[in-house]
């Protein structure tokens, strides 16, 4: 099997393809990959606290906090006082980050047609559905391999 057959190389290499060209569309609208992400998972999950930020985005904690301060500063995140614990904060996206993030969508979407251009619509169904299940299998494997080998 060649370097370029292997599906983790691939993969990464798709991935870092995506991230460069999303950076280059967004630039001009003014937010980075790493705070859209904040911005897209909040609207998700909107009223999370921020430890449960940080794990659904994968981050520490204390780099999420530095992230929804600049995000505050640039009035695109709201943190409320948690009614259920003094010292945890709620996180909501303002009215100005909800137009960012409907500004961002056709942005996205042109990135992902561009990226499946050449592909059938039953090869795009097919490759996500593909990659949906590596996805899941990875996700349920996780854990069970702590437990093994932990």
């Amino acid at each position: 099997m060649s370097e370029t057959d292997n599906l983790g190389a691939l993969i990464a290499d798709v991935s870092h393809l995506l991230r460069r060209a999303f950076d280059e569309r967004a630039r001009d609208i003014g937010v980075s990959r790493p705070q859209w992400r904040v911005l897209t998972m909040l609207r998700r999950h909107e009223g999370i606290n921020q430890g449960g930020l940080a794990e659904l985005i994968e981050v520490e904690p204390i780099t999420l906090c530095r992230m929804v301060d600049r995000l505050q500063e640039a009035d695109l995140v709201e943190r409320r006082a948690d009614p259920a614990d003094r010292r945890a904060w709620r996180l909501f996206l303002t009215d100005h980050a909800r137009r960012l993030l409907e500004d961002m969508r056709p942005l996205a979407l042109g990135l992902f047609e561009d990226a499946m251009a050449g592909l059938s619509s039953a090869e795009q169904e097919g490759l996500i559905r593909a990659l949906a299940r590596v996805r899941t299998n990875l996700s349920r494997r996780a854990p069970q391999e702590m437990r093994v080998h932990g």
